[in-house]
């Protein structure tokens, strides 16, 4: 399954977005919360499981949504199950490496 990404640098550090490519352009909505996961915002590129490994491992602050995405973050110790939260069933996470 690919996921679609998104590089950038904030304040010097390599940023990372991520998300299942099927989640892409969707709206999720629980109640006041409301998420766009856009393509200007996550869909830059595609990747295959291998390349989103590397990328998860190299970024110092990540933003991931969708299971697959959290499932391989969690599998590379990236990232807790604790921290994980869902918006209509959506989980979303967002990692600072320190």
């Amino acid at each position: 399954m690919p996921f679609a990404v998104r590089q950038t640098d904030y304040q010097k550090n390599p940023m990372l977005n991520i998300c299942d490519a099927e989640l892409l352009g969707k709206t999720i909505v629980e109640g006041e919360l409301n998420m766009h996961i856009s393509e200007s915002y996550y869909g830059e590129r595609f990747v295959e499981k291998e390349e989103a490994e590397t990328l998860l491992k190299n970024s110092a602050i990540i933003n991931l949504v969708g299971d697959e995405t959290i499932s391989l973050s969690l599998g590379l110790g990236i990232g807790s199950e604790n921290a994980v939260k869902k918006i209509s069933g959506v989980p979303f996470l967002i990692v600072f490496k320190m």
